[in-house]
């Protein structure tokens, strides 16, 4: 079985490199018009900011609304260290990212003790008073937003970026730290009995899923050209929400899916006005009153789902 999980770990990053290069050549050769490439992009995004929700929320249980929060901090340092200072795409990126998760653990010491409504109702404050300050700030344009970034985000980063969003998060779970985190979702006061420091790994939770969204800020801060503080306002948190829940809580997988779905639906509906908001809306509930539990629930396509597909019996895909 071994040899099986080898050649379809082979069979994945030939998927993955195949869609890279296949993409790529599409959009070099103008195949994929630029509206397509901006939903192309704003499917990475959403990819980055569902799956380092789905950390949070989905894995360790903590019901957090700040996310738009930390998504406007990667945004404007990355933009003001490119457009200002004259640093590289990639250190200002990281630099963004960096401040987010650092931001994410200032604001988690003290908030991740709370449980419940109390951490969403401070996470959402969290994420109002980061827009209220970059409006009142001359320097990075205030209300009116930053402009004249630099369009550095190219197809390759952003594949790089969703890529490594998708597997550290990946590995991460499956790690002891993920099981910890998963532990206080399912009982914290029995994972504190078991010794589990609970404060330690949702704020470890909550710092990697900030520095996650800071990524996700930069990427879109380089593509987009302007960055505005309503940009990142409480529905932007309340859209990454709903990716995580439509996806289902704990499924990385999941999200993915969401992610796609939710971005290609707002883009077919869009020559609909104010209609597609109203479709938008209907069909969600429609999917939340029949599958509750978000498309996937807790399920990942894993190699022993693969393998069943395939044809294998239960007793050879577990080996």
């Amino acid at each position: 079985m071994d040899k099986q999980r080898l050649w379809l770990n082979v069979g994945v990053a030939a998927t993955l490199a195949v869609v890279y290069f296949a993409v790529d050549w599409l959009i070099k050769t103008g195949i994929i018009t630029p509206f397509q490439q901006l939903n192309l992009y704003l499917i990475g995004i959403n990819i980055i900011l569902a799956v380092s929700l789905n950390l949070i929320v989905g894995f360790t249980g903590q019901l957090a609304l700040g996310h738009a929060g930390f998504m406007a901090v990667g945004a404007y340092i990355s933009a003001v260290l490119t457009t200002k200072i004259g640093i590289p795409f990639l250190p200002a990126t990281l630099a963004g990212a960096l401040a987010a998760a650092l931001m994410g653990i200032i604001i988690g010491l003290p908030t991740l003790r709370l449980r419940g409504d109390y951490l969403a109702i401070a996470t959402l404050g969290f994420g109002e008073i980061v827009r209220g300050i970059l409006i009142n700030i001359e320097y990075v344009g205030g209300a009116a937003g930053l402009i004249g970034i630099k369009q550095y985000c190219t197809w390759p980063w952003l594949f790089f970026w969703t890529l490594i969003t998708v597997l550290f998060i990946k590995n991460f779970i499956n790690s002891t730290h993920g099981r910890a985190c998963i532990a206080i979702r399912e009982d914290e006061i029995a994972a504190e009995a078991m010794g589990i420091n609970t404060t330690k790994y949702k704020v470890l939770a909550f710092s990697i899923g900030a520095f996650f969204a800071g990524i996700a800020g930069a990427i879109y801060a380089h593509y987009f050209f302007l960055i505005q503080p309503n940009t990142f306002s409480i529905l932007k948190s309340f859209d990454a929400l709903l990716l995580v829940v439509f996806g289902g809580l704990g499924s990385l997988t999941g999200s993915i899916i969401a992610a796609v779905f939710v971005t290609l639906i707002t883009a077919l509906l869009q020559d609909l006005a104010q209609l597609r908001m109203v479709i938008y809306a209907v069909l969600l509930i429609i999917i939340m009153i029949f599958r509750p539990q978000g498309l996937l629930g807790t399920k990942e396509v894993t190699f022993e789902v693969l393998c069943k597909k395939m044809g294998g019996t239960t007793w050879h895909c577990s080996k």
